[in-house]
């Protein structure tokens, strides 16, 4: 057993997706696309009496997090930092749950794979409704495109072959649960001819046409949204709406051209990795 461990996982920002609910959560999941970003969550994991979570320093619950210690039967702490914002469509829990996984599948010495250890995060994520395909995108990197959902043995993954600088602003929370535990049969329409549209031509325009149109077939656009959006579109910038949060992320320098101070990252060449 190693005194602790940490794990990196990038942030990841959905533009579009589809809901695919089953019994067994391995095989739930989501069809879509999204950006992996270099801004992420850092997972320290230690062992520990007492099972606990930490947020940048404050205890914390993550219903993700304790079913995959539960599952890895890892009695620790688990230390996370991140300067993304939790609730706001960066997919914060799948990356502090998939970070707890790798890390502590090397603390405890549990010798599972990555694609073992990326289906034990994404089943807890099912479970918990806090996200349908952040965890498989994040264990992917660059900018995944999720062709059949579920975990890595049921999955298929493709992506858009290109990098980008990402600026986002953010304006508050929304509850993934909430969307997700509602009717999803308009939102899955529309991520499938979102999700149709960038397969036939996968580039990163492509793929911010199609997730602003999808924001607005799905009815998910909120007022902060769509004055960011019309803000960029004033000065010819590419921005959409971060599923599911009241986010707007933006291509190049879309958001600062329209007088926002974003936060600038880039999009993550690679997938979640030990440090």
């Amino acid at each position: 057993m190693r005194e602790e461990a940490t794990a990196f996982v990038p942030g990841h920002i959905t533009g579009f997706f589809s809901s695919h609910p089953d019994d067994d959560p391995t095989k739930a999941g989501s069809r879509g696309a999204g950006l992996t970003l270099t801004d992420g969550v850092e997972v320290t994991v230690e062992p520990a009496d007492e099972p606990a979570v930490y947020l940048e320093g404050d205890p914390v619950e993550i219903e993700p997090v304790e079913t995959v210690l539960e599952t890895l039967d890892a009695p620790a702490r688990v230390r996370a930092a991140s300067d993304l914002p939790l609730g706001a469509g960066f997919g914060v829990s799948g990356a502090v749950a998939l970070g707890t996984a790798l890390a502590a599948n090397r603390v405890f010495d549990r010798r599972l794979s990555v694609n073992e250890l990326v289906t034990v995060a994404h089943g807890a994520e099912v479970r918990a409704g806090t996200g349908l395909g952040d965890v498989v995108a994040q264990a992917r990197g660059g900018v995944p495109i999720r062709l059949e959902p579920g975990a890595p043995a049921h999955n298929e993954l493709d992506g858009i072959p290109a990098r980008a600088r990402v600026e986002y602003v953010s304006f508050g929370e929304l509850s993934t649960a909430e969307v997700l535990s509602g009717d999803t049969d308009r939102l899955t329409h529309a991520g499938t001819r979102a999700l149709s549209r960038v397969v036939e031509e996968p580039t990163l325009l492509s793929f911010m046409f199609a997730s602003r149109a999808f924001a607005r077939e799905a009815e998910l656009v909120t007022d902060s949204v769509a004055e960011a959006l019309a803000d960029v579109a004033a000065v010819d910038g590419q921005a959409s709406m971060a599923m599911l949060g009241d986010t707007v992320f933006a291509l190049g320098t879309g958001l600062s051209d329209a007088g926002y101070e974003p936060a600038v990252c880039a999009t993550h060449p690679a997938g979640a990795m030990l440090k």
